[in-house]
């Protein structure tokens, strides 16, 4: 069974965005870095997007964006270690919240922290 599949699908991804946004959205440093100005909507959609299918789930993302090229799509924003930790600060709040199992939260908080050093590039 996929990770996707132990956590109940899509609802799951989205809901871990969506609170990891909150605290995106409230943190002026990371706010800074989406292109957007108003809405994170589409950073939302796109990180739900991606994690669904990296774990398992359909590949929406794949369809929609192409190959996710994770390190060319953030080379543009200045991503040092401060804003690498900021990252996996709201990300982890965001997992807690979500309360997933034990075997889940590991494997997720792994590899947020893996990704997270691969985007640091100051």
């Amino acid at each position: 069974m996929s990770l996707y599949e132990a956590v109940g699908g899509p609802g799951f991804f989205e809901a871990l965005v969506d609170r990891f946004y909150e605290g995106v959205a409230a943190d002026p440093d990371l706010r800074s870095l989406h292109p957007e100005p108003d809405d994170l909507a589409g950073a939302r959609r796109r990180l739900a997007l991606f994690l669904a299918e990296y774990w398992g789930g359909p590949a929406r993302y794949s369809e929609e964006r192409g190959h996710p090229r994770l390190r060319m799509r953030h080379a543009p924003f200045a991503i040092d270690a401060d804003k690498r930790d900021r990252w996996l600060t709201h990300m982890r709040a965001a997992v807690d919240a979500a309360d997933p199992p034990a075997e889940v939260r590991a494997a997720l908080l792994e590899y947020f922290a893996l990704g997270a050093e691969a985007m640091r590039n100051r």
